[in-house]
């Protein structure tokens, strides 16, 4: 990157990572890159002003010149900062896996600003004082931590949990995450109340009645695997009940990690009847299929399981035409000793936060030609939307000064030895990538330099 004669901040080094800085400048100008901001139908070289952690001005090139620091962005892609609705951060209770503080470098270091934290913790997150507790200065966040609250009491199923608490204590949705709510009642109850104080229910899609002992697709491969086999129905029948009861109830209804043709089918019919429908699909999703566990690799191992080829077209088509409304990592650390076992031993789940931007410009921009527009608004605005993000999730002046600086044409190879997370259960250690984040700026304050 060229140099300024203002403290000008590199955004990209040749090897290695620099330390961030440790608290925001009054002023940061991030001058000459392609600025891209579905939300205002920005597309263009521009020059961002960031002013006491919020956007000041956004210009033309050369026409702001008065800034504390100075980022030359030229041939780089400046976009609203990236939001993943789906990590798991594995505190309070489970630190052996995660941390706050460990999860959210390895979010910064994805281009991530914002990481949405599931309700699993030991306690489960289904009170306003663990809500709180996660958002304590003292977890160590690098970046902003928005907590997913459980939607019933315990996750149990049986019992919503108090939903204007959490949301007044910072909840930004609710969810049982693995503990899907089977109970027609409980749900609808779920989906009314939640639409009462502004939230979506986050729906992990499955009917565990169907997958009880299973360990990865039903289909040919697990078959021949001699591993029972999660049948598609479970999702897609879970989808089509939810659907169904967020039709009567008005509620907002947001399907996690979703993996079939057929769910995604059933999400496109439910928008089409008026519902307020939105779905995600992972990383891994698009690009894996059930083929990947032909050798009883743990680290392919995750729920929603990986599926067909034809299943992996769709999202595809999906994450282009608009179907799918966001990419999320589901982010879900594990230690070694959990996943290092014999398959069907192996608990579910993998890290994905540091690859996701890579994954997504290399497979739907570079080798899919999905526009650029649509990606960052699958990575950005479409998140803060789903969520209610007020001034997250576009670079229009008066929003919050989180942003992400990346470079559409870095080929890079991952290295899970480098990785801020506590975890290593990834299966993309040494795989090729081409586009990745260079700077993550959070509240004016630049957290990640690579």
């Amino acid at each position: 990157m060229k140099k300024s004669t203002k403290k000008e901040q590199p955004a990209a080094a040749a090897h290695g990572f620099e330390k961030a800085q440790s608290s925001p400048v009054a002023s940061l100008l991030i001058r000459g890159g392609r600025v891209v901001d579905p939300a205002q139908k920005l597309d263009g070289e521009l020059d961002v002003l960031l002013r006491d952690g919020r956007v000041a001005q956004v210009a033309p090139p050369g026409t702001l010149k008065d800034a504390a620091e100075i980022v030359d962005a030229k041939g780089l892609v400046v976009a609203p900062g990236l939001i993943d609705l789906h990590v798991h951060l594995r505190e309070p209770g489970k630190a052996y896996k995660e941390t706050i503080k460990s999860g959210t470098a390895a979010a910064a270091a994805g281009g991530f600003t914002s990481v949405c934290a599931m309700p699993n913790t030991t306690p489960v997150n289904d009170s306003p004082a663990i809500t709180r507790w996660m958002q304590d200065p003292e977890r160590g966040a690098v970046v902003n931590v928005f907590p997913i609250a459980a939607a019933t009491v315990a996750s149990a199923g049986e019992r919503i949990s108090n939903y204007g608490a959490l949301h007044a204590a910072g909840a930004v949705a609710v969810s049982d995450d693995g503990l899907p709510i089977l109970d027609d009642k409980v749900m609808a109850g779920a989906l009314e109340t939640a639409a009462l104080v502004g939230m979506p229910v986050i729906q992990h899609a499955e009917d565990t009645r169907l997958t009880q002992g299973t360990q990865m697709n039903l289909g040919a491969t697990s078959f021949r695997l001699g591993l029972r086999g999660q049948p598609a129905e479970a999702e897609w029948r879970m989808v089509e009940r939810d659907i169904r009861l967020a039709h009567g109830t008005r509620g907002r209804l947001h399907v996690a990690h979703i993996s079939t043709a057929r769910a995604l089918e059933l999400v496109k019919l439910g928008r089409q009847t008026g519902v307020a429908v939105s779905a995600e699909v992972t990383p891994h999703h698009f690009l894996f299929t059930e083929e990947e566990c032909a050798g009883y690799d743990s680290r392919y191992k995750m729920n929603p399981p990986l599926r067909t080829a034809a299943d992996r077209e769709a999202l595809l088509a999906g994450l282009a035409d608009g179907s799918v409304d966001a990419i999320a990592t589901d982010h879900a650390p594990h230690a070694l000793f959990e996943k290092e076992v014999e398959f069907d031993k192996a608990a579910w789940g993998i890290t994905g936060l540091e690859i996701a931007l890579g994954a997504a410009l290399t497979v739907l921009y570079h080798e899919r030609k999905v526009p650029l527009a649509r990606i960052v608004a699958l990575l950005s605005s479409n998140p803060a939307r789903i969520v209610g993000f007020d001034g997250r999730g576009t670079l229009a002046v008066g929003a919050h000064a989180d942003v992400t600086l990346f470079d559409l044409k870095a080929n890079w190879t991952y290295d899970v030895r480098k990785t801020r997370s506590k975890a290593r259960n990834c299966p993309y250690d040494g795989m090729r990538f081409k586009g990745r984040p260079v700077m993550t700026i959070v509240g004016g304050r630049v957290v990640f330099r690579a």
